[in-house]
Parts: structure tokens; C-alpha cells; sequence
């Protein structure tokens, strides 16, 4: 099943939902960044979150950028993600091995630590809105539902999930997100409330062979769940050898010249797809050429 995310209403639209299942792109992420378990549940689950918080920004250009500082041995994570249902991420220290936690989990609160989470919108303005809390549980689940509370008035249940395969790979990722509009009903939050103490965690809905709909259907049906959109959901990185030319072409002419004179080819690194681009030194020599004669 290919990854996807749902959006949805409920109760007359006293309540919007978001449903993400992330498998594929989670498993892609681990790969590029060659990550351990602990890191790739860690960066799954924020990933997981931008692929439903990014579609919630209505413009077509907007990005949302979610970053987790912290001082556990992972040292950080940052996604990107756009309205389109794209997203991208690392982690600071992919390579992080921790024990399970007394649960038996993977420990992603121990390999974050105590820190700050800052969510960034990008919406065409001259500066992008940021929010920051600190991260009151470092499991990232918790640490939205409290941003959402605190920072931007919005009551919310957050719930995201990475289960790994002993050879590690990606068993199952998803997660959803439900917020109560303002003046919602008392009993329809009362029911609410009821059915989320009640649920199984995330990633047992998933390996149960739940979709997206169903999990919904599952905590909303009660209130007359309406899925109003449907949208595919992938790690899609913009990076180009041309957009990193454009960045080599801001360097100094007689720093690429230094460069060029050390007959060294020089070697940029993505940060979110690990892909590496590689420029001879007559690629170098061109680009000195090409700002010669723009002149």
C-alpha cells in the first residue's frame, strides 16, 4: 500500500482530523540517512507529522519546517514538508544506538532529551511564523499535542508510530491528528475524550491491517466521520546539481580559484537525501569563465 494521507471532519464539523500511513517513506529516509531503529522511529515520526501538517497550510507554495533540538544523543531533527503532501528530513546524529526503553521500545525520548521543538511556517511573508515549547516527553507525539495547545490555542490529540523489523526495516509508520474546532460541543468532547483513553497505540492499528479510514472510523465514527480528501504522501528532496551550483556561484572567485589551483574536485552533501554532488575542477574553471564574462 503506497503512502497516503486523509483529512476529514466530524460532528458537523466540530472536529478536523488528519491520517497518515508513512511506511514507504519512512523506509526510504532510513536508507538514504542509513539510520539506526531508534533514529529512524524518532525522524519517522516527525516526518510522519509533516506529511499531515504541511497539507494543513492552504497556500500552494507555503512550507512547513518542524525542528526538535535536544540534548540527547541524537542531537536533533528536522523535517520540511509542503501543502503537497511532499516531505523531507534528518536526523543530527543518524547512526545513534540506544538500549529499549523499561517499556521494551525503541527509546526515542532518551535519544532526543530535554529540548525545544520549533514549528515554522513559511507562508510568503517577510518573516515566517515560529512557535516554539519545550519538548515536555522528548516522544514527539506528546511534544505536538502540547505545541498545539500552548502555542497556538488548538485542543489536539497527536498520535505517531514507527514499528521496526528486527532486520530493521519499517514494519509499519503512520499516525493521525485530531483538533477541536472552537465552541465545539461539551459532549461531543466527552465522547472524545472517552474513545482516546480507550485506543490501541498507533502502530498496533496499523499492524492490525488498519488503513488511515478505518483508524478514523475507529475514534470518529461515533460522531459522523466525513473524509474529505485523499492525498498521496512521499520523501521527496528538491535538491539539484543546478541548485547547488547556484549556492558554489555565492563563493568568493578567488576561493574557487584557490580550489581550482589545489586540482581537487570539491564535494557538497544534501542534508535531507544524503546525495552527494561532485564538481571538477573544469566545472569550477566554467563557472569562474561564465562570472568573467558576466561582468
Amino acid at each position: 500500500m503506497s503512502d497516503y494521507m486523509i483529512r476529514a471532519t466530524a460532528a458537523n464539523h466540530q472536529v478536523r482530523a488528519f491520517a497518515a500511513t508513512t511506511r514507504e517513506l519512512v523506509e526510504y529516509a532510513k536508507n538514504a540517512h542509513n539510520m539506526s531503529p531508534v533514529a529512524t522511529a524518532a525522524l519517522g515520526r516527525l516526518l510522519t507529522a509533516g506529511t499531515m501538517m504541511g497539507p494543513m497550510m492552504k497556500g500552494k507554495d507555503d512550507l512547513l519546517t518542524l525542528k526538535i533540538e535536544g540534548d540527547g544523543p541524537i542531537g536533533g531533527l528536522t523535517v520540511t514538508a509542503d501543502s503537497k503532501g511532499n516531505v523531507k528530513g534528518y536526523a543530527f546524529h543518524p547512526e545513534v544506538m540506544l538500549p529499549p526503553s523499561p517499556q521494551g521500545k525503541l527509546d526515542v525520548g532518551g535519544a532526543v532529551g530535554i529540548g525545544v521543538l520549533s514549528v515554522i511556517r513559511d507562508i510568503g511573508l517577510k518573516e515566517p511564523y515560529v512557535g516554539q515549547t519545550i519538548l515536555i516527553s522528548s516522544e514527539i507525539a506528546e511534544d505536538l499535542t502540547y505545541y498545539y495547545a500552548t502555542s497556538e490555542q488548538i485542543p489536539s490529540t497527536v498520535a505517531l508510530g514507527v514499528l521496526m523489523n528486527k532486520d530493521n526495516t519499517v514494519r509499519q509508520a503512520g499516525g493521525f491528528i485530531i483538533q477541536l474546532m472552537p465552541n465545539t460541543d461539551e459532549e461531543v468532547i466527552d465522547a472524545l475524550e472517552k474513545k482516546i483513553q480507550e485506543i490501541k497505540p498507533i502502530t498496533t492499528l496499523l499492524d492490525e491491517g488498519m488503513t488511515p479510514e478505518m483508524i478514523l472510523e475507529y475514534v470518529l465514527g461515533d460522531l459522523g466521520l466525513e473524509v474529505m480528501e485523499k492525498m498521496p504522501v512521499q520523501f521527496e528532496c528538491n535538491c539539484s546539481k543546478e541548485r547547488v551550483e547556484k549556492a558554489i556561484a555565492s563563493i568568493k572567485s578567488e576561493d574557487i580559484q584557490e580550489m581550482i589551483d589545489d586540482k581537487k574536485p570539491i564535494e557538497v552533501n544534501c542534508h535531507f537525501c544524503n546525495t552527494n554532488y561532485v564538481f571538477e575542477t573544469g566545472e569550477l574553471q566554467s563557472m569562474l569563465d561564465k562570472r568573467k564574462q558576466d561582468k
